[in-house]
């Protein structure tokens, strides 16, 4: 595996010892030897999670972050993603963290030699934080056998959504799915859709997804839309008692989720930030590990 780009890609056992490897990061808090190498970050969109999260990642493993700034760069003079991302590897960078919004953007870089690890593409995959929401759900329960996600609201536009399905699927757990029907009727027909108010009663994990305004071609009314779709105070009162909330953030408050709910005891929203770092460390790790081995087999 030359890049990391979707969690179709691995194997059930490749995501058991990418989460293994996080909880070696977590235990140890992942600090290491300072090294004179370097990642680049590459940020197409706005982020606030994904890409501090890949630098704290990079500094506690003693890389040094080398953020593009794609508004003060040769991007704005039409420079390709190709060409880029080929200038930060003549450049020495021992990996690119990429976010773009076009879908499945890393296809026009599988001559990349360096390893691509993919933030976000579009509304297409988001496999970091798809690993950062396995290794809460994996810490909570220890399994996945038997635990039901439920994943409620925008499912359709969501990145994070398409890769968490996929994982959930992969590892065995039974996914749900909710929201307005405009947003549930063209998954993928193997899911059990639910109401709004049977996913949050039956769940395990009731996983709210923030509406992708962005990515959107129609127009929604959100007026009503935290009573009929959100997680509200009402609805929180129905989940079982060891089952937990989640959000892969921004979160809007009284939108998706109730404000109180945010930070209340069922709530992992921040755990899956701090979570978040050891599992950027664990896909550097290994994805500059493999390339170092086939680096090796080259020489050979």
């Amino acid at each position: 595996m030359r890049h990391f780009t979707t969690m179709e890609q691995l194997e059930k056992q490749d995501i058991y010892e990418l989460l293994e490897e996080a909880k070696r990061c977590k235990k140890q808090n992942g600090f290491k030897e300072s090294s004179e190498a370097f990642i680049a970050n590459v940020f197409y969109e706005p982020s606030t999670r994904t890409k501090l999260s890949f630098e704290a990642a990079e500094k506690r493993l003693g890389y040094t972050p080398l953020n593009v700034d794609c508004d003060h760069s040769s991007i704005q003079k039409g420079e390709s993603l190709y060409d880029t991302v080929r200038t930060l590897q003549a450049l020495g960078a021992a990996a690119v963290v990429i976010r773009h919004p076009e879908n499945n953007y890393y296809n026009q870089l599988q001559d990349i030699s360096i390893p691509i690890i993919n933030g976000g593409d579009g509304s297409g995959q988001h496999p970091s934080q798809s690993l950062l929401d396995m290794f809460t759900i994996y810490e909570e329960f220890g399994t996945f056998q038997g635990v039901r996600v439920a994943i409620i609201g925008d499912v359709l536009h969501s990145r994070v959504a398409g890769s968490n399905i996929s994982a959930l699927q992969k590892l065995g757990a039974e996914v749900i799915v909710a929201g307005p029907s405009e947003w549930t009727k063209r998954v993928d027909q193997s899911l059990n859709v639910m109401t709004v108010d049977e996913a949050v009663a039956n769940a395990d994990v009731v996983m709210m997804l923030r509406v992708q305004h962005e990515r959107h071609v129609e127009t929604l009314d959100m007026r009503n839309y935290h009573e009929a779709y959100g997680l509200t105070v009402e609805r929180a009162e129905t989940m079982k008692e060891t089952s937990i909330i989640m959000h892969p953030g921004p979160f809007n408050r009284d939108v998706e989720i109730a404000s109180e709910l945010v930070e209340c005891h069922k709530s992992r929203i921040f755990t899956q930030v701090e979570n978040g770092v050891f599992c950027r460390m664990a896909i550097i790790n290994a994805m500059v590990r493999a390339n170092l081995v086939q680096e090796l087999k080259g020489v050979m």
